[in-house]
C-alpha cells in the first residue's frame, strides 16, 4: 500500500465545510483537487449544487466541476474514470490530488476502486420505469435487490432507477456486481464532524444565503432552457423543492424554504449513518480543523 500514490479524501456530511477545507490543504500542499459531487459536474448548477466560485478556482485548480449538460446522465463509471484521469494527471505534474466532496458513491468508486457493472444507459427502459412512481420503483427494486433498496437514497429517482436498469439488464443484483479491485492509491480519508444541533444551524444559514444569491432564480433559468420538473428533481433537495414550489405545491415561499431546510437535516442523518459505517475515515473537530492540517502532513 506504501508504494502507491498518496491521495487525500475530504469527506462529510452537507454545510459542513468540505470546499473550504480542501482548498486550505490544496493550498497548504501544493495540491488540486478534483470534485467528487454528483451535482456540480453538471453546467449550469452552481448556487443549488454550493458549487465552489470562480474567485475559489483562482486559488486551486478544481477538476470535474461543469463537465456535463444537465440534460444527460453522467453516470458512476464515467466519474470513475474521469477522476482517475485527473488524479493522476496531477500527479504526473508532481503535484498533491485531493478529492474533495459529499457524494459518497463517486468517492467510494474512486477509493475502493470499484468494478463497476458497464451497463450504458437505456433510454426506453428509463423511459417506462420513470412511467412509474417512486414507492413503486422501490418495491420493485427491494424484490429484486434488497441490499440496494436498503442502503439507497431513497429519494432520489435516478438513483433508483439506474439501480434498477442494472438489475434487469443483467439478470443480478446492482449490489453483487459493484465489488472492490485491487486499490489504485494509497488514501487518508478525512471526514468533518459538527455537534448534530451546530451543522443544522449551517444547513438553515446556507439555505438562506443560497436564496439571497439567487438559488430560486437559477431554478428559473434552467426551466427557461428545457429543462424538465421532472428533470430537476433528480437533482437534489434543493432543485427538487425550488421546482416544486415553482409549480404551486407550497402556498408560500417562506414553507417552501422551512420544508427544504427539514428536508436537509433528514437527508444529513442519513448521510451521517452512511458515513459512520466507513471505518476507514478520520473524523476531524469542525472547530478544530487545524488537525487536518497536521494529519496530512504525517501522511504525506
Amino acid at each position: 500500500m506504501n508504494e502507491l500514490a498518496k491521495l487525500v479524501v475530504v469527506a462529510g456530511p452537507t454545510a459542513s465545510g468540505k470546499s473550504s477545507l480542501g482548498i486550505a490543504l490544496a493550498q497548504t500542499f501544493d495540491g488540486e483537487i478534483v470534485s467528487a459531487d454528483s451535482r456540480q459536474v453538471y453546467r449550469g448548477l452552481d448556487i443549488g449544487a454550493a458549487k465552489v466560485t470562480h474567485a475559489e478556482r483562482v486559488l486551486v485548480p478544481h477538476h470535474l466541476l461543469d463537465v456535463a449538460d444537465p440534460s444527460e446522465i453522467y453516470t458512476v463509471a464515467r466519474f470513475q474514470r474521469e477522476a482517475v484521469e485527473a488524479i493522476d494527471a496531477i500527479l504526473a505534474r508532481g503535484r498533491q490530488p485531493f478529492l474533495v466532496g459529499g457524494s459518497p458513491h463517486y468517492i467510494q468508486a474512486v477509493v475502493e476502486h470499484l468494478d463497476i457493472p458497464p451497463v450504458a444507459p437505456q433510454p426506453e427502459l428509463r423511459a417506462s420505469l420513470e412511467a412509474h412512481s417512486l414507492s413503486d420503483l422501490l418495491d420493485e427494486l427491494a424484490r429484486l435487490d434488497p441490499a440496494s433498496a436498503a442502503s439507497i437514497d431513497r429519494q432520489n429517482p435516478r438513483r433508483v432507477i439506474r439501480a434498477l436498469e442494472v438489475c434487469l439488464v443483467t439478470g443480478q443484483p446492482f449490489s453483487e456486481q459493484r465489488r472492490t479491485t485491487k486499490p489504485l492509491y494509497n488514501c487518508l480519508q478525512l471526514a468533518i464532524d459538527w455537534p448534530r444541533p451546530e451543522l443544522y444551524a449551517r444547513i438553515d444559514q446556507r439555505v438562506d444565503e443560497r436564496v439571497e444569491m439567487g438559488m430560486i432564480e437559477e431554478v428559473r433559468g434552467l426551466l427557461a432552457q428545457g429543462l424538465s420538473h421532472e428533470r430537476l428533481d433528480a437533482f437534489g433537495l434543493e432543485y427538487r423543492f425550488v421546482s416544486r414550489w415553482l409549480r404551486g405545491e407550497f402556498a408560500s415561499e417562506a414553507e417552501m424554504i422551512q420544508r427544504l431546510k427539514f428536508a436537509i437535516h433528514e437527508f444529513t442523518r442519513r448521510q451521517l449513518t452512511w458515513l459512520r459505517k466507513n471505518s476507514h475515515l478520520t473524523w476531524i473537530d469542525g472547530h478544530k480543523q487545524g488537525t487536518a492540517t497536521e494529519l496530512v502532513r504525517e501522511f504525506l
